[in-house]
């Protein structure tokens, strides 16, 4: 035996290892932000799927407000044409409906794209100030409010195309069970 050997009775130096192995662990997780990686993003603040999803005029999950209490978007309900058995007319009115829903939600969701863009830039380039930060993030709340409301508008219209059959469909389909948001919330 060495000098430097350290020998527990029967199994304890294993056991001494191991627990030295899952202290390490446990202090380098503890130590790792969970946003480490995204210093490499070109917008910190916008993953590439949120990108590529604002470049194209997706969801997103802005309008779950309205998805998850029945009133599906026009975007679902095409996907699921052939099953909801949508006649043509139906079928026209929900593609007329995506379309113009593409068509507005695209340039707003490049603008917020942008404006993250040159938020950042701003952190990045060290010439943020208070007053900057305060008129980027106002400006940014404004067109994240434009993008969902986009969105949630779309979602309104294309409930009033379908019938009660196929809303219960569609709930169904989504994996929503039956019936599901086909409660009538009244304001007084």
């Amino acid at each position: 035996m060495h000098e430097y050997d350290v020998r527990l009775p029967g199994d304890h130096s294993m056991k001494l290892i191991l627990a030295i192995f899952v202290l390490m662990t446990a202090t380098a997780a503890f130590a790792q932000s969970p946003y480490a990686g995204f210093q490499s993003r070109p917008i910190k603040a916008l993953s590439e799927q949120q990108v590529a999803d604002l470049k194209a005029g997706r969801g997103m999950g802005l309008a779950l407000p309205a998805e998850m209490n029945g009133y599906p978007g026009p975007s679902h309900i095409l996907e699921l044409s052939d099953k909801l058995a949508l006649t043509s007319e139906q079928k026209n009115q929900v593609q007329k409906l995506f379309f113009e829903m593409r068509t507005e939600a695209l340039p707003v969701g490049a603008k917020l794209i942008e404006q993250e863009a040159a938020l950042d830039l701003q952190f990045v380039n060290r010439t943020i100030t208070v007053e900057r930060l305060k008129i980027a993030t106002a400006e940014i709340g404004v067109t994240q409010a434009e993008l969902r409301n986009t969105h949630l508008k779309y979602h309104l219209e294309t409930r009033q195309i379908l019938s009660p059959d196929q809303m219960r469909q569609y709930a169904e389909l989504r994996g929503y069970g039956s019936g599901a948001g086909q409660q009538h919330h009244h304001m007084k």
